[in-house]
């Protein structure tokens, strides 16, 4: 029989660092930090997962896009630009503060300490995952010479992920930024074939190596350098502006 053959290796991976979270982090303090909003970061692309030969009904990207964008901006500057206050769960936080409120109004009556109010934001960040193209770009090589051979192949996937800053006060779309991300896969193979003896003996061995980006890291690496190219956006229209002598 034939079975696959690959050597798994017990060395760690590198650790990856990603220069779209650097350049976010090293942004200087603005004059003003400002309050924003995440309601979600929805899936657009409507993408499912290909596997040959199976029927998948898992997403192609993640459906927590929402979770990386407030990362990301509480992320820009060391957390000096935004502060970020949450939508998502509101629902929850409401009833717990109102079991708070009826909590202290039983025990300590109509003098009972006042629950601080909610903040609310200037500005709503909204968006999403616009497309996921898969195979945008594909290829490789391989050859065989006396019933050995060895293979390469690669592939190339790409998301794209749109975000903007919504006004409050009157609804207007004040900036808006598509950022993409290169997704790579790449693949080496290596496989033996030979008859040692005419209708006796056979022999087959191969082994492979497939390495892929991981579509979440690609996703999150696009959500940080759109919130980067937001604020240089909103810098270059005189929207808001770093700190005298940044």
């Amino acid at each position: 029989g034939c079975a696959p053959l690959a050597v798994i290796g017990e060395k760690e991976g590198p650790i990856i660092e990603r220069p779209s979270l650097q350049l976010l982090v090293d942004l200087s303090p603005p004059r003003q930090k400002a309050v924003v909003s995440v309601y979600k970061f929805v899936d657009a692309t409507g993408q499912r997962k290909t596997v040959d030969n199976m029927a998948l009904f898992s997403t192609a990207v993640t459906q927590g896009g929402d979770m990386y964008l407030i990362e990301a901006l509480r992320n820009a500057g060391k957390g000096a630009w935004f502060t970020v206050v949450e939508r998502a769960g509101l629902a929850n936080l409401t009833r717990e503060r109102q079991l708070i409120v009826n909590t202290r109004e039983s025990y300590d009556g109509e003098g009972a300490n006042k629950l601080q109010p909610l903040l609310y934001s200037g500005l709503i960040m909204e968006g999403g995952i616009i497309s996921y193209d898969t195979n945008f770009m594909t290829g490789g090589i391989g050859a065989r010479y006396l019933g050995i051979g060895i293979n390469n192949r690669y592939k190339r996937d790409r998301v794209t992920v749109s975000l903007r800053a919504v006004l409050v006060q009157t609804g207007e779309i004040l900036l808006n930024v598509s950022t993409s991300k290169t997704i790579f896969s790449a693949g080496a193979g290596s496989d033996v074939f030979k008859f040692y003896e005419a209708g006796t003996e056979l022999i087959e061995i191969e082994s492979g190596l497939t390495e892929n980006e991981t579509v979440g890291y690609a996703v999150k690496t696009a959500i940080e350098t759109a919130v980067y190219a937001l604020i240089i956006q909103g810098i270059e229209l005189d929207m808001w502006d770093y700190k005298e002598g940044e």
